[in-house]
């Protein structure tokens, strides 16, 4: 295998084993709608050679939202103005996935936020309002009828947000949830509101299409969650219909990793495909082909999600392509340039 090798899931096959990693603009309206630059920016790295474009974090409510720029599908509104940038992305050649997710604690907007206990992020941040057992029913609802509208959009994939420190991540760590109800104490209840949003999103979501999720491996603080931990959470998600875990790691807390470098988070995809049994997506400072070429070849994870690599240059494929004399795959205005 190699990264121009295609990857299929159940009835969506990539053309290549690259994926734009989700990454948020904080460009869309204050509606939840997507601009020209949501346009542009997608449909350049669709263009560039990418097997896959998943979309930033999309989200399920308004108070959801990490700022009140991200983009949304809380309502039918909302769907119409993404079939243009998904028409685009599809007509490259590209798959097109969104990521839909929750900010719980970490939103920063107008109005109360929630979580799973009141515990701020940091000394800066409101203290959020706990969930009561009707307002996770109603989160969970949200949860499903975004799922509606991205299938009636026309995605090809879902992405669950279960980590980088937002809601589903809060009810997951053992930092941020201190619950006393079915929703908190040990792993496998803390993994219910979880399990719940998976089964929310396949109420609504094609069963021959894939479902991933994106999780925080390791929370990089004492007492946090472990890769062995999220192993486990791998495993419940697999049995629930998660296809794919998208492995991350941290921002449970303002707390860095101790040790950052290319590929540093590279084995927790790697444990937990061997352990778990499911496909992975590999993250974390990946700008070389060769790094993405060793990941692909030695099987450690399925997929490579490109960040910042494609913000500093949206052709990472197409020129990865012609350093390895493989054939030419992106758009024919550009092929001269990559003679």
């Amino acid at each position: 295998m190699s990264i121009f090798t295609p990857f299929t899931l159940k009835n969506v096959t990539l053309k290549n084993r690259i994926v734009m990693s989700p990454m948020c603009m904080y460009s869309a309206e204050n509606d939840g709608k997507p601009t020209e630059w949501h346009y542009i920016h997608y449909g350049t790295r669709a263009a560039g050679g990418v097997g896959l474009v998943i979309l930033e974090s999309t989200a399920v409510e308004s108070r959801g939202r990490i700022t009140e720029h991200d983009l949304g599908l809380w309502e039918d509104g909302q769907i119409e103005p993404l079939r243009r940038i998904i028409s685009f992305v599809k007509g490259q050649g590209a798959k097109i996935g969104v990521q839909l997710g929750h900010a719980g604690r970490k939103a920063v907007i107008n109005g109360p936020i929630v979580a799973p206990s009141p515990i701020p992020f940091d000394e800066n941040s409101k203290v959020p309002q706990e969930l009561t057992e009707g307002d996770i029913e109603k989160i969970l609802q949200a949860w499903q009828q975004a799922a509606r509208r991205a299938r009636e959009a026309g995605f090809d994939i879902i992405e669950i947000h279960g980590a980088h420190g937002y809601l589903i991540n809060q009810f997951l760590s053992p930092l941020s949830n201190k619950r006393e109800d079915k929703y908190g104490g040990s792993l496998e209840a803390r993994c219910l509101f979880l399990k719940q949003a998976i089964e929310a999103v396949k109420k609504e979501w094609p069963q021959e299409n894939p479902l991933f999720l994106r999780l925080s491996v390791v929370d990089h603080a004492e007492g946090g969650l472990t890769l062995e931990d999220s192993i486990q959470i791998s495993k419940i998600a697999k049995e629930a219909g998660v296809d794919l875990i998208d492995c991350s790691s941290g921002a449970i807390l303002p707390v860095p990793p101790k040790k950052i470098f290319p590929g540093y988070q590279v084995p927790y995809a790697e444990a937990i495909r061997k352990e778990a049994g499911i496909a992975t997506g590999a993250v974390g400072l990946i700008d070389d082909p060769d790094m993405a070429a060793e990941i692909i070849g030695n099987e450690r994870a399925d997929l490579v999600f490109l960040a910042r690599a494609l913000l500093r240059n949206p052709y990472w494929m197409l020129q990865a392509q012609k350093q390895r004399k493989k054939e030419y795959t992106g758009p024919v205005q550009y092929e001269r340039g990559f003679k």
